[in-house]
């Protein structure tokens, strides 16, 4: 719990040394892999993701059994600015449908085998907007951040998070221009289908909101240009790594967010994969700063958490493949 974590500075304490991956378990799935019916290297990534998922579960013969989806929704102040082709109350509107099951969401995460969540943040209450003014006091962050902490069932064994808010393509870039540098328009994107006129008008909006804020790093970064849902992502993703429970990163919006937590703490990703690589123009490259790979690419962009659902089935793959596949001894195969 973080009842006791009263400001930004006390929760970067509380965050100050993350869990590691089990060396044992590790080694033993390291040994079983080398044992299995199969040459060296012949499932390619999905070994590696197999040794990568029994580090983290401390099991050298893991299975993934209760992945959760969560997602979260919050509403932006700087779509005052003009920036999204659709209005705020649509957030409200997806949530409704999320809850009625009528979402890609829902069907990807039950074709996934996974419990879905969902998270409404203070939908009435927008972020500031951040070209006047930090999108969130430090009070608001640690609830935003609370939620998603609060948010993961500690009996899963596989994380994602995902996201819904009008205006978070434009949270997002402004992250990564704060995070990575470069000019507003290496990170913006057409997000819900804005045209070149809006295209060029939210690279204007990124820019003036980050030189306000002065280029801002690690978790200040996304309590001035971010937004409850981004927040709470976050929250969701320390809490999993505080429980050792793997992460399928989403899209371009979760990998920003993600990235602020990144920068705050070497190493906060290590317990994170790629699920996909987004048709989101800045998305891979925030990946490659991130240094991560993604597992799939399939052009999607809608959010959501969908690539990351999607991508729960490589995983189990991968798990299933190295504990379920039998040893050369235990099939009586000769191995040369």
């Amino acid at each position: 719990m973080l009842d006791e974590v009263k400001t930004l500075e006390a929760l970067r304490a509380r965050l100050s040394e993350l869990p590691q991956p089990d060396r044992l378990a590790r080694e033993g799935a390291v040994e079983r892999n080398s044992q299995l019916t199969k040459p060296p290297g012949a499932l390619g990534r999905l070994e590696e993701l197999a040794k990568w998922y029994a580090g983290w579960r401390g099991d050298a013969r893991p299975r993934v059994k209760a992945p959760q989806v969560v997602i979260f929704a919050g509403n932006h102040g700087v779509t005052a600015q003009g920036v999204s082709a659709f209005p705020a109350e649509v957030t409200e509107q997806m949530v409704v449908n999320f809850v009625n099951g009528g979402a890609a969401i829902n069907q990807l995460s039950r074709a996934a085998g996974a419990r879905m969540d969902v998270f409404s943040l203070s939908l009435d209450q927008p972020t500031v907007d951040f070209t006047t003014g930090p999108a969130m006091s430090e009070p608001e962050f640690l609830a935003a951040f609370a939620t998603g902490w609060d948010s993961v069932d500690s009996g899963s064994d596989l994380l994602v998070a995902g996201e819904m808010g009008i205006g978070n393509t434009t949270s997002a870039a402004a992250l990564a221009l704060s995070l990575f540098g470069g000019v507003a328009a290496d990170w913006v994107g057409r997000g819900t289908g804005v045209d070149e006129a809006g295209l060029a008008l939210k690279a204007e909006v990124v820019t003036r909101g980050v030189a306000l804020h002065g280029s801002p790093k690690g978790l200040e970064a996304l309590r001035v240009l971010g937004g409850r849902e981004l927040v709470a992502m976050v929250g969701a993703i320390a809490r999993a790594r505080i429980l050792r429970i793997p992460v399928v990163l989403d899209g371009f919006i979760c990998c920003a967010a993600a990235a602020c937590l990144a920068d705050e703490f070497y190493g906060a990703l290590d317990h994170c994969v790629a699920g996909h690589v987004s048709a989101e123009a800045a998305h891979g490259a925030v990946l490659a700063r991130l240094g991560k790979q993604p597992l799939l690419s399939l052009g999607m962009r809608l959010g959501e958490g969908s690539g990351g659902a999607l991508a729960i089935g490589i995983v189990k793959a991968a798990v299933e493949c190295h504990s379920g596949m039998a040893t050369f001894a235990e099939a009586g195969v000769s191995d040369g």
